[in-house]
Parts: structure tokens; C-alpha cells; sequence
């Protein structure tokens, strides 16, 4: 997901309003991929909303073009497990000071949204050619674990960000779970150094630790720089802007860290865009919650608005359901 990357790209974002900044630079990027594969570059996505091109001599094989369906395959795994995703969250800064409803908005999304119609969208995403090797609609919360002290600090790095993942699993805190999504969710003191609000508002990658195969995401809370991050800065469903647009974020990193785990399965070969990517900052129909903010989904007891993800069938459409 992309935000402010340049003083044009602001002034166009502050015209649209809130929110749009993100919007505005994913247009952007899209434009850029979009020049690059005109020169006949191949494109890979980076997990972080934007395709580069791939490096010299890099071979890149899409095992099956499905033009049709404006995504494609390139041979990779899904996280096709029978059980579902299983999401376990670090929970770094101090949420209870900083955002005392932050931690409930972000577990009750995760605890409902097994068997929406929109996480069915995420079936459509399979491995080797093989429909029924597809991505489950079924998401697991497990293994919640809090760094209240910040013990790597306020700015992280990449680097850091992936030893604070590694270091609690091989400290056993969190299983080694190839079946996992591993969230660090930081609190709006806390910045991430390659681009937080400046280049995206989230990531997801992945790693080895102990011999697994471990994919997991960044995310910061989006009141940190409320204007880039949230589609919502004045009011929003559960009263919280800044969470509130982590949300969608969250959902935005879980389903690409499902369909695209390694960064080598499922994207716009043109592009580098995964499939929430193509989607990114665009809403559907909403509705109007009691405080005036805008919603488009409800799970459980809330209501949420989040960013469409892509289908992959029919032809291809950015959407909040499937079929």
C-alpha cells in the first residue's frame, strides 16, 4: 500500500480528502508499472503494494496466464492448508496507553471473518493448476504475545522487524507454524524506517526460522499519520480512525500473505501487483454507521470498512464477495 511520496502526489490527495493520499500514490505506482511493462520489463511484486522490475537475468516462469481473469500464476505456493491460516500477533508499543480500544477492534475482525463471502474471495487463489489446492476460507486466531516496552525501540527496521518475529519463535513464544501469518502491530509512537506512511501503510514477506518457512506482516497503526493510512480521519465504525484503518489494512496483508505466501504465486506479471494491490483503496458500496462514518462490511458485532480484494474467476473484479 502506497502514501505520500511527493509533494504532487499530496496536493492531489488533499483535493480528494481523507485518505486519498494512499490512493493517489497507488495510481501512481500503477502508472509506473504501467510505463515499465510498455518498455517490456518483467515485473515482481515486493510485497509492499508495488511491483519493481526484475533483476537482470532473473527469470521469472508464469506457469498459467489467466489474462482473463487479470491475475496470474507463477508456480508458488498458496497457504492451501485444510485448517485455514492461523494468525498469531505481537502486539509492540504500549496499546493500552496509546490505543485502548486498538487491541478488541483488531481481534474481534480476525475472530469473524471465517466464512464471510469476502474472505471467500481468497478460494479463488489456488497451487499448480489444481482449483481444489486453494486458499480455505478459514482464518484462526492463535498466539497473542505483547512487547509493551519496545524492546528494539521506536524506529524498526525491516531487519528488526523480522528478528522481532524470529526471536519469538525460537524463543518459544510463538510456535514455527508454516501455516501461520505473523503480525507485528505497532503502536502510533512507533515508525518503521524503509517507508511507514511515507511509501505504505503495511507489508508482508517472508523468512526462515527453524527450518519453516515463516510469512508474516508489518502493520502501524494508521493514526500515526491518519491523512495516508485511513480512508476515515474524522470518525469511523468503532470510534477509532487509527485502527480502524489498520484494519482494512490488516486484511489488505492477510489475504495477499495467503494467495502470494513467498512473493513467487499469484500476481499481475505486468504490474507486480498482488491481488489486493489491484484493489487497494477502493471500497464498494457503503453504508452509514450511527456516528456518520462509513462502513462495508459487519462482522460479529462490527462494522468495518474495508479495501475489495481481487477475484480470480469470471473475468476478474475487484469486489467485497464471492461468488
Amino acid at each position: 500500500m502506497q502514501s505520500r511520496p511527493s509533494t504532487l502526489w499530496l496536493a492531489i490527495a488533499l483535493m480528494m480528502g481523507a485518505g486519498a493520499t494512499a490512493q493517489a500514490a497507488a495510481t501512481r505506482d500503477q502508472a509506473s508499472s504501467a510505463s515499465e511493462a510498455a518498455q517490456g520489463v518483467q515485473m515482481v511484486p515486493t510485497g509492499k503494494g508495488y511491483g519493481v522490475p526484475a533483476k537482470a537475468g532473473q527469470f521469472v516462469p508464469q506457469v498459467e496466464s489467466n489474462l482473463a481473469n487479470g491475475i496470474d500464476y507463477h508456480g508458488g505456493p498458496v497457504m492451501k492448508a485444510k485448517g485455514g491460516q492461523n494468525i498469531y500477533i505481537l502486539w509492540y508499543g504500549n496499546w493500552a496507553t496509546q490505543s485502548p480500544t486498538g487491541k478488541a477492534i483488531v481481534t474481534d475482525m480476525i475472530k469473524n471473518i471465517t466464512g464471510t463471502p469476502y474472505y471467500n474471495i481468497n478460494t479463488t487463489y489456488y497451487q499448480n493448476n489444481a482449483p481444489a489446492k486453494n486458499v480455505k476460507n478459514k482464518v484462526n486466531l492463535k498466539t497473542q504475545i505483547d512487547d509493551v516496552n519496545k524492546s528494539l525501540g521506536s524506529a524498526l527496521s525491516d531487519a528488526q522487524i523480522r528478528q522481532l518475529v524470529a526471536d519469538a519463535i525460537t524463543a518459544g513464544k510463538f510456535p514455527a507454524d508454516k501455516n501461520g501469518i505473523y503480525f507485528v502491530l505497532t503502536t502510533k509512537d512507533v515508525n518503521a524506517t524503509s517507508g511507514f506512511c511515507t511509501q505504505y501503510c503495511g507489508w508482508h514477506t517472508h523468512t526462515s526460522v527453524l527450518s519453516t518457512d515463516i510469512k508474516y506482516s508489518f502493520v502501524g497503526d494508521a493514526a500515526r499519520c491518519i491523512g495516508s493510512c485511513a480512508a476515515q480521519s474524522a470518525s469511523s465504525p468503532n470510534d477509532n480512525p487509527g485502527v480502524d484503518g489498520m484494519a482494512s489494512v490488516i486484511m489488505h496483508e492477510m489475504e495477499e500473505a495467503a494467495s502470494d505466501p513467498d512473493l513467487n504465486a499469484w500476481w499481475q506479471t505486468s504490474t507486480g501487483m498482488e491481488n489486493a494491490d489491484k484493489c487497494a483503496w477502493t471500497f464498494g458500496t457503503q453504508q452509514t454507521a450511527p456516528n456518520g462514518s462509513k462502513y462495508n462490511v459487519q462482522w460479529g458485532p462490527r462494522k468495518f470498512l474495508i479495501q475489495q480484494n481481487w477475484v480470480n474467476a469470471n473475468g476478474g473484479k475487484c469486489a467485497m464477495s464471492y461468488p
